[in-house]
C-alpha cells in the first residue's frame, strides 16, 4: 500500500503550492530511511520546492508476493511525477526475485546511467586526488537483457543483445552531456576486438556520432586497457561511455577510486522519467544505527534539483556539503586524520550541511549549476535525443545454424549423422562447440561439451527459405536429433549478418 504523500514545505514564506514540483520518494530498506530522512531534511532547509509523494518498495514487497519489488499502484506515482528519488533496497536471496532497478529501468526507458566521479583530496583519502570523470552506461540492453536458457545438461546460455538505436541514444547524451557540462573529451570503451557485431557496432555508432561534435575530443579503447588505464590514471578520462555490463563495473571502480563507494551519485535518465539514488546498497548490518553516510543520496538529491530546474537550490546544497567534507565533518565511514570530533551519524552530518548553507568551499572547487542549459530529457524538457530512424536493409537467408544437445559423442560421428539426414538445398559447413570449430579438420586437444552448433548452408549463396528450413529440422528430429534452438544466417545488403567459427 502506498503511504499518504507527504509534502516538504518550502521555507520561504508565501510560496504557492502549485510552485513544488511533485517528486516520488522511497525511503527503501536497510539504511535506506535513515539516509533518505537526512536528505530530505537538508532538501527542505535549502528550499527546494518539491511535493514529496512516498511510495513503498523493496524487501518487503518481495515479501508481499511481488517479485519485481514495487506494487502496480505505486507505478501510477512514478507515472505522474516522472521524477524518482530512490534510496537503497535489499533483494533477497535466491528465488525468482527480480532485481528492482533493472525492472525500473527497462520499464521507465531509463536509458542513461550518468555517474559522476570526483576526488575530494585531501579530505577524502584516494590516490588519484585529480579525478573528476562522468561514466555514462548504457541501462536497458547487453547481458542485462536478462535472456538466460540452460540449454544442455553442461550449458547455459545468455544473450547479448545490442540494438542500434539504444547504441545511437546512449552516445548522443554522452556528448550532449559533455557539450552542456563543459566536458572536453569522450572515451568509448567496448570489446569490439572479440565481439565484432555487437560491440563493433556500438562502436561504429560512436564514431558515426563523433563526426557531429568536432568541438570535442574523442577517443576508442578496449575495454580491458581502457579498464586498466582507469585504475591507474583516471585523471585522463572526462566522460566514459560505454555498454551496460562494462558501464555497471567501471562505475563501481571509479567510485571506490575516488575514496569511498558512499559518495557516488546516480542518475538514471530517460525521455519522461528519471530515477536519481545513491549508488551502494542498503548495508543491513548498520541499519537502525544512525551511522550511515548520506552523501551519495544527498549528492543524487543535488542531481534531481538540477535535472527539475532548481540548479540554484542545487548549487546552494553542493557547496555547503563541500564546505561540510572540507571543515572535517565525516561519518565513520571517512574518518580520520582529518576529521574533528567523533564520527558523525546520518542526522548530524545533514545538520552539519543544513549549518553550511550559503557557504562555499575554501579549498576544493565549488560547483556552479545556476548558468547551465537545462537538461535535454526528462521532466526538464521536452525528449531530443531521439534516433534517427534507420533504413530497411535487403535482407536474404541463406543458411541455418542448427544447435545440438549431444552427449558423450565426438564432432565427427555428429557429422556424419547428420550429414545422413541433410535435406536440400543444404549442405553441413561446420560443426563448432563453445564457438571452436572442430569439424571439419577438428584438433583432438579441444575441450568439448554436450553443446554443438551445427551450420547448414545453400551452395554459391544462394537464398533458402523457412520452409527450406522446416524440412531439415523434421529431418532431423525424426531420427532423434536433440535441437535446442536455432538461429537463421541472413544478410543484410549483401554483408553477412552473422559470425564466423573461431577456426573458420
Amino acid at each position: 500500500m502506498m503511504r499518504q504523500t507527504r509534502v516538504i514545505v518550502n521555507t520561504p514564506s508565501g510560496i504557492d503550492m502549485t510552485e513544488l514540483t511533485p517528486i516520488t520518494v522511497a525511503r527503501g530498506d536497510g539504511i535506506g530511511p535513515e539516509i533518505m530522512d537526512a536528505t530530505l531534511r537538508v532538501l527542505q532547509a535549502a528550499g527546494a520546492r518539491i511535493a514529496p509523494e512516498f511510495i513503498d518498495i523493496g524487501e518487503q514487497q518481495y515479501l508481499a508476493g511481488h517479485s519485481s519489488g514495487i506494487p502496480p499502484q505505486a507505478w501510477e506515482s512514478l507515472r505522474r511525477t516522472k521524477v524518482f528519488l530512490k534510496a537503497p533496497i535489499t533483494t533477497p536471496q535466491g528465488g525468482g526475485f527480480k532485481s528492482l532497478n533493472v525492472t525500473i529501468r527497462k520499464t521507465l526507458g531509463l536509458y542513461a546511467n550518468v555517474r559522476p566521479c570526483v576526488s575530494y583530496a585531501p579530505f577524502v583519502r584516494t590516490l588519484h586526488p585529480k579525478m573528476n570523470l562522468v561514466i555514462v552506461r548504457e541501462n536497458e540492453e547487453d547481458l542485462y537483457a536478462g535472456i538466460e536458457h540452460r540449454q544442455t545438461d553442461e550449458v547455459f546460455q545468455c544473450l547479448k543483445l545490442i540494438t542500434r538505436p539504444g547504441c545511437e541514444k546512449i552516445v548522443r547524451y554522452a556528448f550532449d552531456y559533455a557539450r552542456r557540462h563543459g566536458r572536453k573529451k569522450v572515451t568509448c570503451m567496448t570489446k569490439d576486438n572479440i565481439m565484432k557485431m555487437t560491440d563493433g557496432l556500438f562502436h561504429r555508432v560512436f564514431d558515426e556520432v563523433a563526426r557531429e561534435y568536432p568541438d570535442i575530443e574523442t577517443e576508442h579503447l578496449i575495454i580491458d586497457i581502457g579498464a586498466a588505464r582507469l585504475a591507474t590514471r583516471p585523471e585522463r578520462f572526462d566522460v566514459i561511455v560505454t555498454p551496460n555490463l562494462y558501464g555497471d563495473i567501471l562505475s563501481d571502480i571509479a567510485a571506490e577510486l575516488t575514496g569511498s563507494v558512499g559518495l557516488a551519485p546516480s542518475a538514471n535518465i530517460g525521455d519522461h522519467v528519471a530515477m536519481f539514488e545513491a549508488i551502494h546498497g542498503s548495508a543491513p548490518d548498520i541499519a537502525g544505527k544512525g551511522v550511515a553516510n548520506p552523501s551519495g543520496l544527498l549528492l543524487a538529491a543535488v542531481l534531481m534539483l538540477v535535472h527539475i530546474g532548481q540548479p540554484a537550490v542545487a548549487e546552494t546544497i553542493h557547496n555547503a556539503w563541500l564546505r561540510t567534507i572540507e571543515d572535517g565533518v565525516h561519518t565513520a565511514e571517512l574518518h580520520g586524520s582529518l576529521s574533528i570530533g567523533r564520527p558523525f551519524g546520518s542526522m548530524d552530518f545533514a545538520d552539519a550541511v543544513i549549518d553550511r548553507l550559503g557557504q562555499v568551499p575554501e579549498k576544493l572547487p565549488a560547483v556552479r549549476y545556476a548558468h547551465e542549459a537545462p537538461a535535454s530529457t526528462g521532466a526538464a524538457a521536452a525528449p531530443a535525443l531521439a534516433p534517427r530512424p534507420s533504413g530497411r536493409a535487403a535482407k536474404a537467408m541463406v543458411g541455418v545454424d542448427v544447435f545440438v544437445h549431444g552427449a558423450g559423442i565426438s564432432a565427427d560421428f555428429l557429422a556424419g549423422q547428420l550429414s545422413a539426414l541433410v535435406t536440400p538445398p543444404f549442405t553441413l559447413q561446420m560443426i563448432t562447440n563453445r564457438g571452436v570449430k572442430v569439424w571439419p579438420g577438428g584438433f583432438p586437444e579441444t575441450f568439448c561439451t554436450d553443446h554443438w552448433r551445427c551450420r547448414f548452408v545453400a551452395p554459391d549463396g544462394q537464398t533458402v527459405t523457412h520452409a527450406d528450413i522446416i524440412g531439415l529440422l523434421q529431418a532431423l528430429t525424426a531420427r532423434g536429433v536433440d535441437v535446442i534452438k536455432t538461429e537463421n544466417l541472413c544478410t543484410f545488403d549483401g554483408e553477412r549478418g552473422y559470425a564466423l567459427g573461431q577456426g573458420q
